[in-house]
């Protein structure tokens, strides 16, 4: 708004503003707008120079209660105020501030900006390693998948030192030694706000200090801070919560965040979704819907992601010798049980249940779905029986019905596929191992090892026959969507539809905290920017958006490069009959995994499940209570799921059959 939209006061206005026990240190540096009613400017004082708009209409509290806008038992220094504001009860003052129009301000200690500020932006997370090896520089929209590369990719230096450089650029460009609060805002019963910028729509109520950042909030996703929160050097994205006393310093928080229940978080990035409550987080990177609900939790110097911590669960990041300098891999989808403990360094295999206490440095990465459970201080490992949990597929379904971010603009990329080219990939490594071992330790051996674990034959046995079941899953569905999308009238039509589009996508994937991605594209973005070809953060985050949006084109190269390796034979050198023996191998597949879950889904139902139900009464109380509140299992709307994806996956089959039956005919 320039200085045209402002006069200076009328002699009218300053008796007005006299008469109403207002003062100024010279009333000459106050400027107003057209309509500006002095009546409504009650008991303040101003010093520096301040703009004021028009004051006019009222705000709704708490209860209904209506009250007029205007300046009511405040001090401002160098401040622009919008139009038709409520600011009240300012025990010391609002300092460098450009609050914009709507704003409601009431019952706070103090407001200002001290000298320039970035606003959090700019500050270094040690994340991982104390110490600071791995530290990540935060800004405004920073993403999980750029934290992840400048977390583990510290070896391409001169990419870290351009996008460091980046993120400077942009630092500077937000710097100032004014703040800002956004309209809509409303900021109540609070103490102290230093060098805050503040969106729109935020609402912070009972906070106790706000001090270097930046609530990036905005009227599709409002940002809460709550009571007694204490926040320092730290950014918080839009449509986050932080509230209930929580203690969170040196932190980024994503979108759909919910920190609070006096909460503790320091030197830790929390992306898509997270959520933390009485427990504490030190120098965690938190990747997409990592969840820990427990007073004594512990995360530390870990990397998780789609993470659900269970009460008590805890890791060690030192060996009381050089320092807090260990880090640990949870991978995507694992669960910790009740008082859990890992020894970092570690990995942890995705979608893995751990289970007790862990004192040696496992690495199950190429071991995903498994339990690794603790039996007399030594580590087992089950492998693929997850596979075989209706736990491990509801989850997957709940996340995307639990996605709480309403920005339009979605910073992280979030890949919700339980089954991909990144666990797939991960089962073959673990089909190539399992036999391997076998192999080596000879048919007679009871229990083999493997990178500080213990497998039991029966176990490694049942992992070989679920790692293929999964993987025949993931074919087939790809091979059948496939020929969905394609006219298959010949086998010429057949074969060209099964050929790849391009070879992006061959070789390994990786999981960037949420972005599934193949490897070379990820090395082919930071040559881009080690070249000098990517010189914006913008370039980097679209190149994300990209590679997010194109996955199942890619995901498809992948697929039919790995059909042809996992076959020994090329998909497009097949017969229709052999990719005919292929679909059906599928759909026996899913049948088999889905009667798995069934029947783990019936064990929530079993007599056992029933202790506790029924309190004052009989056998059949206790059964009808049950039912009243779990429901029956054939109700059950996960049980009718199964039935029914084995009923639309056996049709699909029958019908793609059919029609590779129908071409094969014309040949």
């Amino acid at each position: 708004m320039t200085s045209k939209s402002y006069r200076k006061l009328t002699q009218a206005e300053i008796q007005q503003l006299e008469i109403n026990n207002s003062t100024a240190d010279n009333w000459d540096n106050i400027q107003v707008k057209n309509g500006f009613d002095a009546k409504r400017v009650y008991a303040c004082h101003f010093s520096g120079e301040n703009r004021i708009g028009v004051l006019a209409g009222s705000m709704t509290f708490f209860g209904q209660l209506e009250r007029p806008c205007g300046l009511y038992h405040a001090h401002f220094h160098n401040c622009t105020i919008g139009d038709d504001v409520y600011i009240n009860q300012v025990k010391n003052y609002i300092a460098n501030y450009d609050i914009e129009d709507h704003v409601l301000i009431d019952n706070i200690d103090l407001c200002a900006v001290d000298g320039e500020s970035s606003f959090g932006n700019g500050i270094e997370i040690s994340v991982l390693d104390e110490t600071g090896g791995r530290k990540v520089m935060m800004y405004d929209k920073l993403s999980a998948h750029m934290a992840y590369i400048m977390a583990f990719y510290k070896h391409r230096t001169l990419f870290i030192e351009r996008v460091e450089q980046m993120i400077l650029h942009y630092t500077q460009g937000v710097c100032s030694a004014r703040g800002f609060i956004g309209h809509h805002a409303k900021i109540t019963n609070c103490r102290e706000i230093k060098n805050v910028r503040i969106g729109a729509h935020t609402l912070v109520d009972g906070s106790s200090q706000i001090e270097n950042g930046t609530i990036n909030s905005n009227e599709h996703a409002p940002v809460r801070i709550g009571h007694d929160v204490i926040l320092k050097n730290f950014i918080v994205s839009s449509g986050a919560v932080v509230t209930g006393a929580a203690l969170v310093a040196n932190c980024f928080v994503g979108q759909g965040c919910v920190l609070g229940s006096q909460y503790s978080a320091e030197n830790s990035l929390f992306f898509a979704n997270c959520q933390g409550f009485h427990g504490e987080a030190c120098a965690v990177f938190a990747g997409p819907y990592t969840v820990t609900h427990h007073k004594s939790t512990l995360l530390i110097a870990g990397m998780f992601s789609f993470c659900n911590a269970g009460s008590g669960s805890n890791q060690s990041n030192h060996m009381y010798k050089l320092g807090p300098i260990h880090h640990g891999i949870v991978e995507r989808g694992s669960k910790t049980t009740s008082d859990s403990y890992l020894l970092w360094p570690a990995k942890i295999g995705a979608f893995t249940l751990v289970m007790g206490r862990h004192y040696k440095n496992s690495d199950t990465s190429d071991m995903p779905f498994s339990y690794l459970l603790e039996n007399d201080d030594e580590s087992w490992l089950a492998p693929a029986i997850n596979l075989k949990s209706v736990g491990t597929i509801r989850d997957v379904l709940k996340w995307p019905r639990r996605d709480k971010r309403t920005d339009p603009h979605k910073m992280d990329c979030v890949n919700f596929n339980l089954l991909s080219p990144f666990t797939i990939q991960k089962m073959a490594n673990a089909i190539h191992k399992l036999k391997e071992i076998k192999a080596i330790s000879g048919e007679t051996t009871a229990v083999f090892s493997y990178n500080n674990t213990k497998i039991e034959r029966h176990a490694l046995n049942r992992g070989l026959k679920l790692y293929h079941l999964a993987i025949m899953k993931f074919i087939g569905n790809s091979i059948i969507t496939r020929l969905n999308t394609c006219s298959l009238n010949t086998v010429d039509d057949v074969k060209a539809c099964l050929q790849p589009d391009s070879q992006i996508g061959e070789g390994d994937w990786i999981d960037l905290a949420g972005l599934i991605a193949p490897k070379h594209a990820i090395v082919e973005l930071l040559n881009l920017v080690e070249e000098g070809d990517i010189q914006e953060l913008q370039q980097v985050e679209d190149c994300f958006y990209s590679l997010h949006d194109s996955y199942y084109n890619y995901e498809w190269n992948w697929t039919a490069n790995f059909a042809a390796t996992y076959f020994d034979k090329p998909l497009t050198n097949m017969s229709i009959e052999e990719i005919i023996q292929i679909i059906e191998e599928w759909r026996e597949s899913v049948v088999a995994i889905d009667n798995m879950l069934y029947e783990d889904a019936k064990k929530e139902f079993r007599l056992e499940a029933m202790t506790g139900f029924g309190m004052d009464g009989d056998h059949k109380t206790k059964q009808l209570d049950f039912e009243s509140v779990r429901g029956k299992f054939e109700s059950n709307d996960f049980v009718k799921e199964i039935l029914t994806h084995i009923e639309r996956k056996t049709a699909l089959g029958e019908r793609v059959i059919r029609q590779l039956k129908q071409a094969n005919k014309k040949a």
